[in-house]
């Protein structure tokens, strides 16, 4: 089955298209949800994160704290690479499981994967074209601190460590250009719907 990757910065709007791209049928995997899944209690990823970085990245109710978690390794390079040894490999186990399950409880002739990494984990191996949702940086920079309460420098940071706007772009098959309204974008979703469903016909 034909797959799309789906990525952008932070605050760039991948979840509002992913959100329109379900409205078509679409089976969107989301690799953060994934992400979430492998770590979740009970998970020996969790008790590997636990034993390297410490009982403070662990709630009282036995989850991981994942702000904590996040706020170590941003300062912490090879803490970083630690973590993502660990858990993209697993991140890709459960994304291909979900992927492998689309013909089966989605009506959409294609699937999407629906991540921030897409391009730096790797994850981009498991799709045939990739869609950028784009917006200027500054725009991006305050529509992600105002949505997620998050201070302009933790944004930055976390704009840092994603594939700079030109590069990403560059490696798109397709762009969504969310600098104006939400239906606007919708009306761009609603195209690429058609040619991907066009797409996964011929790729049969």
């Amino acid at each position: 089955m034909l797959t799309v990757g789906l990525t952008g910065g932070i605050g760039s709007g991948k979840s509002a298209a992913a959100a329109r791209f379900r409205h078509h049928g679409v089976n969107v995997v989301d690799a953060d949800v994934a992400a979430r899944v492998v770590v979740e209690p009970g998970q020996p990823a969790l008790a590997a994160i636990a034993e390297h970085f410490g009982a403070g990245v662990i709630q009282a109710d036995g989850a991981l704290d994942r702000a904590a978690l996040r706020q170590l390794v941003f300062n912490d390079p090879g803490g970083r690479r630690w973590l993502e040894r660990l858990t993209h490999p697993l991140i890709r186990e459960e994304i291909i499981s979900s992927l492998g399950a689309s013909s089966k409880t989605h009506s959409a002739p294609y699937a999407i994967l629906e991540s921030p990494l897409l391009i730096e984990s790797g994850q981009f191996e498991l799709v045939q074209r990739i869609c950028v949702v784009d917006i200027p940086e500054e725009l991006q920079l305050q529509r992600a601190s105002t949505r997620d309460a998050n201070s302009v420098e933790q944004i930055r940071k976390i704009m840092d460590a994603q594939l700079p706007r030109a590069e990403r772009c560059a490696k798109a098959d397709d762009i969504l250009d969310n600098s104006g309204s939400l239906e606007s974008l919708n009306a761009q979703v609603d195209t690429l719907h058609q040619k991907y469903v066009q797409l996964a016909a011929h790729s049969q």
